[in-house]
């Protein structure tokens, strides 16, 4: 098979970071879906390798954490028995935090949403800060076992917890969850300025990844068939927001990446450049 021109894989890229499925891709660039999954996993497993090297001592403040839901290969519903229980079949969660000044994405994890995958996303963050924080999650338990085991005291922590009206029939019908009607802020460890204590970034970021890439969009048929090629697509997907998007938070008086707020890079990347992590092996 003959290798990809730089500018046909910069194409490629182009159109993977900004929500295009693989087989829109195939029917854009004209580049074959083999070749196509061949890239993404090669880029995705080299952008994965830059940014554990790269996103480690950072001085930030405040981190929300959270965790979006996906599924992978089939429904859980859906999973044959012979793969029930089975890592990549069926429920697949991806676990983000957030700086809330940079919009730094330091790191993230893909597993189940168990107190193993908790502990696992937690630590993973302790090791990367060079400074105390301030850490909001919302009330589920099994952050509250793995931030004490990772941070012990050292951690200004806090939880919030949404209030929901309860639900009606009409409500059931609706995808969205019912209306949110208050919110309790909720000291956990050390001294959290309350006024900090908030998942809202975390939250849309959420949303960024669901517009970002395909295969977590909702309501529709896109879905990753291998955990191998989702957990690639989240790497490529973070290298592009972390250092060649600007965030329009940040972007006066000229264009800034999370990267670049945080002090880990001095321009804003081009498509190019991120699949120069390639090198010649493509």
């Amino acid at each position: 098979m003959n290798k990809l021109s730089q500018e046909r894989r910069v194409q490629v890229v182009k159109a993977l970071v900004e929500g295009s499925s693989i087989n829109g891709t195939v029917r854009m660039t004209g580049v074959a879906k083999n070749t196509i999954l061949k890239l993404l996993a090669e880029l995705g497993s080299a952008c994965l390798d830059y940014q554990d090297v790269t996103l480690r001592n950072l001085n930030l403040r405040y981190i929300e954490c959270d965790e979006i839901w996906e599924f992978c290969y089939a429904k859980e519903k859906n999973v044959p028995a012979e793969h029930k229980g089975e890592f990549g079949y069926g429920d697949v969660w991806t676990w983000t935090a957030i700086d809330a000044d940079t919009k730094l994405v330091p790191c993230w994890h893909v597993g189940g949403r168990s107190g193993r995958d908790a502990w696992d996303f937690i630590a993973n963050l302790r090791s990367r800060l060079a400074t105390r924080v301030q850490l909001t999650t919302d009330g589920y338990r099994a952050y509250l076992e793995a931030i004490e085991g990772a941070f012990g005291a050292d951690i200004d922590y806090g939880v919030l917890n949404k209030i929901y009206g309860h639900e009606t029939r009409e409500d059931q019908r609706r995808y969205s969850p019912a209306e949110c009607i208050g919110a309790e802020k909720k000291v956990v460890a050390g001294d959290p300025d309350k006024s900090h204590v908030s998942t809202s970034y975390v939250e849309r970021q959420n949303l960024t990844m669901r517009m970002s890439m395909r295969r977590f969009t909702r309501l529709t048929n896109g879905f990753s068939k291998k955990v191998e090629n989702h957990m690639h697509a989240i790497s490529l997907h973070f290298m592009n927001y972390n250092f060649a998007r600007p965030h329009k938070t940040l972007s006066k008086p000229y264009p800034t990446t999370p990267a670049m707020a945080a002090g880990l890079a001095d321009h804003v990347w081009s498509t190019e450049e991120i699949v120069s992590l390639l090198g010649d092996s493509n």
